[in-house]
């Protein structure tokens, strides 16, 4: 590069303009580019997070996977009562209001010197201009709750950030005793969470670890007929756990940890009440 340029580049190692990737075989190497960055789960808002951040692409995906796309059509109002620094709601309200991914960050190609032509930063200004364009009101509800404060702050902070927080309803308490909310006429009701599990992080409020499952069980018949909930957990036998019997279960990953995201059709009551009770009418 000193022949080339007559200098030699000062590189910050820590935080450089642009990342190269080496990877070398047996008899070849190959060399790339890093023209994103930062990894691309980082969209660019969560500057604030808890003990066990959920990585907003596994957010998105879990969503995808529920078929949720923040319609009424298409999954209804959504609410996270574990939201933690809120990962889950926000990437929702994103979908809601047509928010393109990673509107809100830099990309390492925007340091190419082929970027920095004036056509090019005036093309990719114009992309950018057409998203903001696209973005609107959200159509359905979307509320987030949690029962630490601290992570309540925390989820308002990043969604002001990520231009949402005007899209979410936020509130404190247990997981436990949070009613439904009233929905509007002719919207159906999703609900969406990581709950706390011992390989992530300990539960809190009014359940132990070993009793909150069926705790959440028993809170959801009696408030949530209806709703359908998608649970993302470790605990391959949660259902048995739950007294619930899934309609669906989804692998996933979250982090290092093999994960399914179940479904749950929420009813009245548990199947041996249903029983005991036709039971005693015969």
């Amino acid at each position: 590069m000193r022949e080339d340029t007559d200098d030699r580049p000062s590189v910050d190692t820590r935080f450089p303009h642009l990342q190269l990737a080496l990877h070398l075989g047996a008899t070849q190497a190959h060399l790339y580019v890093d023209a994103s960055g930062e990894s691309l789960f980082k969209r660019g808002w969560r500057e604030d997070k808890g003990d066990a951040p959920l990585k907003e692409t596994l957010a998105a995906a879990m969503l995808a996977a529920a078929g949720w796309k923040g319609t009424p059509e298409e999954g209804g109002a959504l609410m996270d009562p574990c939201c933690g620094s809120g990962t889950i709601p926000i990437e929702a309200a994103q979908i809601a209001c047509g928010i393109a991914p990673g509107l809100f960050r830099r990309f390492a190609f925007e340091m190419l010197p082929l970027f920095k032509r004036p056509e090019m930063r005036s093309l990719w200004a114009q992309l950018k201009l057409e998203a903001k364009q696209r973005i609107h009101a959200p159509a359905v509800p979307i509320i987030a709750s949690d029962v630490a404060f601290r992570m309540m702050d925390f989820a308002r902070r990043n969604a002001e950030r990520a231009g949402v927080a005007h899209a979410i309803e936020f509130h404190g308490g247990d997981a436990l005793q949070r009613p439904a909310p009233p929905l509007p006429e002719g919207i159906s009701g999703t609900l969406m969470l990581n709950p706390p599990y011992g390989e992530r992080i300990a539960t809190r409020g009014t359940a132990a670890e070993d009793d909150f499952f069926p705790k959440l069980a028993s809170h959801w018949k009696k408030q949530y007929t209806g709703w359908s909930a998608w649970l993302l957990c470790p605990e391959m036998k949660l259902p048995g756990l739950m007294r619930l019997k899934e309609s669906r279960r989804i692998p996933m990953w979250n982090g290092p940890i093999e994960c399914r995201l179940f479904r749950f059709d929420l009813q009245a009551g548990s199947l041996r009440k249903d029983r005991q009770g036709a039971d005693q009418e015969g």
